[in-house]
């Protein structure tokens, strides 16, 4: 009975994540082929399962291609700007592109790497440099670190602002932080290797 019990909790949190992560993907794709396969439909006739994804990853390949280029770089800016004066399309856009810049490889002001803040109150906690900056409090300028802390999964959190010395650098890429997180800290290794210089 007890390796039966095992066995099931073992198969049960191994197979669920995998489940959810199939079916996440699949009705993804399927939205996006029914959407963009109307489309498709409508313009040349044609219904072939699986073309919409085609034409989707087409669309977003052929929008990449501009955003790196120079020329192209700039109009989009410039598109955004004037969109980003629509109230309502502010509202929703601002936010989630500054999410998914954060998770974004390529960006210089996502989750630059993992930090560990010591706190007087809640002793030490877990998060995601974001900027280092300056505080001139009439004395000077005083080095300062803005730390992202998540609190509830990964959209929502505090922002820990702390002189570098109350931050340690643990040797944990950025990837396997948000493991972490998405595990509810199952995914710390045994033993946790940190240095007070942050490494470039």
């Amino acid at each position: 009975m007890q390796w039966l019990r095992r066995s099931f909790i073992t198969g049960f949190f191994v197979t669920v994540p995998l489940v959810v992560s199939v079916v996440a993907i699949y009705w993804t794709f399927r939205w996006a082929d029914s959407v963009t396969g109307r489309l498709t439909q409508h313009i040349h006739g044609l219904d072939f399962p699986g073309l919409g994804i085609l034409f989707t990853a087409v669309i977003i390949l052929a929008i990449g291609a501009v955003a790196t280029n120079v020329i192209g770089r700039r109009i989009l800016q410039r598109g955004e700007q004037l969109l980003l004066h629509v109230p309502l399309f502010r509202t929703i856009y601002a936010p989630v592109k500054q999410l998914l810049t954060a998770f974004s490889p390529e960006s210089s002001v996502g989750f630059k790497r993992m930090v560990l803040v010591e706190e007087t109150t809640r002793g030490f906690a877990l998060g995601f440099l974001m900027k280092e900056f300056a505080v001139d409090r009439g004395h000077g300028a005083e080095p300062m670190l803005a730390v992202y802390v998540p609190t509830n999964h990964l959209y929502l959190g505090d922002v820990i602002v702390c002189r570098p010395e109350h931050v340690t650098y643990p040797d944990i890429s950025v990837e396997e932080g948000l493991r972490i997180f998405l595990t509810g800290g199952m995914g710390i290794p045994d033993t946790l290797r940190t240095g007070s210089i942050r490494e470039n």
